[in-house]
């Protein structure tokens, strides 16, 4: 049996993956109202958001250092095996708040789901590198990208609808059992990679593998070529690497700030309970959607129309975050509810335009064998600097004023893009470095 275009059915099957992933985290800030009226009845309210944001850190502190882990997991066991470790455990852990009793099992099972959770970026990052030619691969990150804004979409009212019909409890275990589902058509059809997988077809191999920028295009197989695959210390030592890293540590706090206080903050501000938010909720990531498709096929038409990928990246992530400026400012005094998820939808769009490009990086500068070791490394440090900023919220937002976090946000979005202008002068595969 042969699929064409079996390398679109993976990439749809992995953004599908990141469909349950953000359902499955965003669970807890969309039923916390109910949680807390349920658990913590005599907690103040500036107690309960100490309490929600401490169990949000443990999360990140996992999702952080499950990062780093899952980069060498995939590295080293592939895409395959890696994705089926990944997502069993998360879905578990997610079945398991149902048997949370307080904030030490809450923090418990919060922490398996991140370590577990983590595990879907660096494999994505190297099914991409994988399964893609480099001029496709941004727009598959994209593609992929697009799954977590899916999810966001489809969680808050989802969440908020089960919620009618189920306690919450029930929820998480619903929502759970839906990843191990997923686990069935991935092991079914990602055998192999496309090199040897027994249903590609001979066009889509030599088109993946010629594709690739360390292949011999004279060769129908696209036998590779010697690959810089450094390691993990001579990885750290290029400031290419670090341009990535602090990119992405700068870059991703501005959407966990988002993922983890939208409901709180439409709550908080609005007064709004879980139905509401179920209304209100989903519209930012209706903007993100968009983003992460047009930033894909920005990439894409831009290395089409000849670009090469130093100008294609550095255009992407800059515009993204020059959009993201204007609006995190604007939320300083957004208005009614309506303008509010909005102008959120606008920060979204402008932070996938940019994320996915940023996420390439890794494949643009090194062989595959260490694509999702500095994918690990940079979505550690993404989280790291996402952990920092959901610590400081309920400081920042001790008077229910949340300007001073949205301008932090601003701020990360210049650091992003003078980290990728400066420390990788010109975004192209690596050579290793000279001996003295």
């Amino acid at each position: 049996m042969q699929l064409k275009n079996l390398r679109w059915w993976v990439i749809a099957l992995i953004a599908l993956a990141t469909v349950i992933n953000y359902i499955d985290r965003s669970a807890l800030s969309v039923l916390w109202p109910d949680i807390v009226e349920d658990l913590f009845p005599d907690e103040s309210a500036l107690e309960r958001k100490q309490i929600y944001a401490n169990i949000s850190i443990v999360f990140i502190l996992s999702y952080a250092f499950g990062q780093a882990i899952f980069g060498k997991i995939f590295d080293w066991v592939g895409t395959r095996l890696g994705f089926v470790l990944s997502i069993g455990v998360w879905s578990l852990a997610t079945a398991a708040h149902a048997f949370a009793q307080g904030v030490l099992s809450f923090s418990i099972f919060r922490a398996i789901l991140g370590v577990a959770e983590a595990g879907n970026w660096p494999g994505a990052a190297k099914s991409n590198a994988d399964w893609f030619p480099t001029k496709e691969r941004a727009l598959a990150q994209g593609i992929f990208n697009s799954g977590a804004a899916i999810g966001g979409i489809i969680a808050i009212p989802l969440i908020a609808y089960l919620t009618v019909y189920f306690s919450w409890q029930m929820v998480f275990v619903v929502i759970g059992l839906v990843g191990l589902l997923w686990l069935i058509p991935w092991i079914i059809l990602v055998k192999a990679p496309p090199k040897s997988h027994p249903w590609i077809t001979a066009e889509e191999r030599e088109y993946i593998l010629t594709g690739q920028r360390n292949t011999d295009a004279s060769d129908s197989f696209g036998e590779e070529e010697e690959e810089y695959n450094p390691t993990t210390r001579e990885l750290l030592s290029r400031k290419q690497s670090w341009g990535v890293i602090i990119a992405s540590a700068a870059i991703d706090p501005i959407w966990w700030l988002f993922v983890f206080w939208i409901p709180i903050y439409l709550n908080e501000v609005y007064g709004m309970d879980v139905k509401s938010i179920g209304i209100y909720g989903w519209v930012p990531y209706v903007g993100a959607m968009f983003g992460a498709w047009f930033g894909g096929l920005l990439a894409q038409n831009r290395l089409k129309a000849g670009w090469n990928t130093d100008k294609t990246r550095k255009l992407t992530i800059t515009l993204g975050c020059l959009i993201m400026l204007p609006a995190l400012l604007a939320m300083a005094n957004p208005g009614g509810p309506t303008t509010a998820v909005i102008i959120m939808a606008v920060i979204l769009f402008g932070f996938q335009t940019t994320i996915g490009n940023v996420q390439t990086l890794p494949s643009d500068l090194y062989g595959k064998k260490a694509v999702g070791t500095l994918s690990g490394f940079a979505g550690m440090a993404a989280k790291l600097g996402a952990l920092g900023l959901t610590a400081l919220v309920p400081i920042l937002t001790a008077d229910g004023n949340y300007t001073p976090a949205f301008v932090i946000g601003a701020s990360l979005a210049v650091i992003a893009i003078a980290a990728v202008w400066i420390l990788i002068p010109k975004i192209e595969p690596l050579k290793p470095l000279k001996r003295k």
